[in-house]
């Protein structure tokens, strides 16, 4: 089993093939940019800072099997590529961000051959940054727990979500080092169930105590206060708000009803400081996520469906934002947030 979620190998990008957990681990290679571009939509890998890392492999992809095809113009190619990868899932920030900081690298050298070396270069700098960038989250955000303590987490924000470790739990992973005694509980997270498909293989896996609920569920734990704190992930954070996996809004609302701290765990790549909430736009998935269920039918076919990816978190319910270079709490005026 590798050591990351997602990495290059000579035939191209590998990573481990994340629809078919828990009930199968496969590793896959995406040799071409359409393959990749296939598995980012997909969701075979996903998770903002893993797509951050895979933007970046693919320009790198781009530049690799544009200099050994000698198909056209070099440079035009890798540029459309790289529009393709950045349309690939247009609310998770972290895509754009990796796509483009290996442009701008390609896009000021002249030798096509060199620039296919320092466009992998800079992806696997990327990729080990983004480990140490988790590794740096989490222990600041294992500050944040107590000695003894339940965590409810919502989606997958762990080791597959990122090149390895993790943010929201990563969170958790350094907090265990510490000796720290943490519960997980994970959201089930309709409709693709990542929480309970990916949250709970991860942190199984660690030995790490973890019980899956559905997600309207929650909040009567909440109620009956089981949950010390909330720790979600991020696709984007803007200057207002959060954007996370659809029912990262209604689990904030009700913790800021309890007075249970919600936290959100995030690198610097996630943010964007150029949009409002109001701005963003909020990718839609297709119909059969909602309408069927193992194999089976779930809704009339008349009847339509709203199946909105993610939605959005007024930095008014939450406590505080770990990054790799500390906590930012309220007013937000973090420069990071800033316009």
């Amino acid at each position: 089993m590798q050591d990351r979620t997602i990495w290059w190998e000579e035939g191209g990008v590998g990573l481990i093939e994340q629809t078919l957990l828990p009930e199968e681990y496969r590793e896959v290679v995406c040799a071409d940019v359409p393959r990749l571009v296939l598995a980012i939509r997909r969701l075979e890998v996903r998770g903002a800072p893993a797509l951050g890392v895979a933007g970046a492999y693919g320009v790198a992809l781009a530049c690799k099997n544009a200099l050994e095809g000698h198909e056209g113009d070099f440079y035009r190619s890798v540029e459309g590529a790289a529009a393709l990868l950045r349309s690939a899932r247009p609310t998770a920030v972290n895509l754009a961000w990796g796509v483009d900081r290996v442009l701008s690298v390609v896009l000021t050298e002249s030798d096509p051959a060199k620039v296919a070396a320092r466009a992998l270069a800079i992806a696997e700098q990327i990729a080990d940054e983004d480990e140490e960038t988790c590794r740096r989250i989490g222990s600041y955000g294992a500050e944040l727990l107590p000695d003894e303590c339940t965590v409810l987490t919502h989606c997958n924000a762990g080791a597959l979500a990122c090149a390895a470790w993790g943010t929201a739990l990563g969170v958790i992973r350094s907090a265990v080092e510490e000796k720290k005694i943490v519960r997980v509980i994970s959201c089930e997270t309709r409709p693709l169930l990542q929480g309970s498909r990916l949250t709970a293989w991860e942190l199984s896996r660690d030995g790490i105590p973890v019980t899956t609920i559905i997600d309207s569920e929650a909040a009567y734990l909440m109620q009956k206060k089981e949950i010390d704190c909330v720790i979600v992930g991020a696709d984007r954070i803007c200057t207002d708000g959060v954007f996370n996996k659809i029912g990262t809004y209604m689990h904030a609302v009700v913790a800021a009803y309890h007075q249970i701290p919600f936290y959100v765990a995030a690198p610097r790549s996630t943010f964007d400081p150029l949009h409002t909430m109001a701005d963003i736009i909020v990718e839609e998935r297709g119909r059969e996520e909602i309408a069927s269920l193992f194999g089976r039918t779930t809704l009339p076919d008349a009847v339509p469906v709203k199946n909105y990816a993610f939605d959005g978190t007024p930095l008014s319910l939450v406590t505080a934002i770990i990054t790799e270079e500390g906590l930012i709490r309220a007013p937000f005026d973090h420069p990071w947030l800033m316009p």
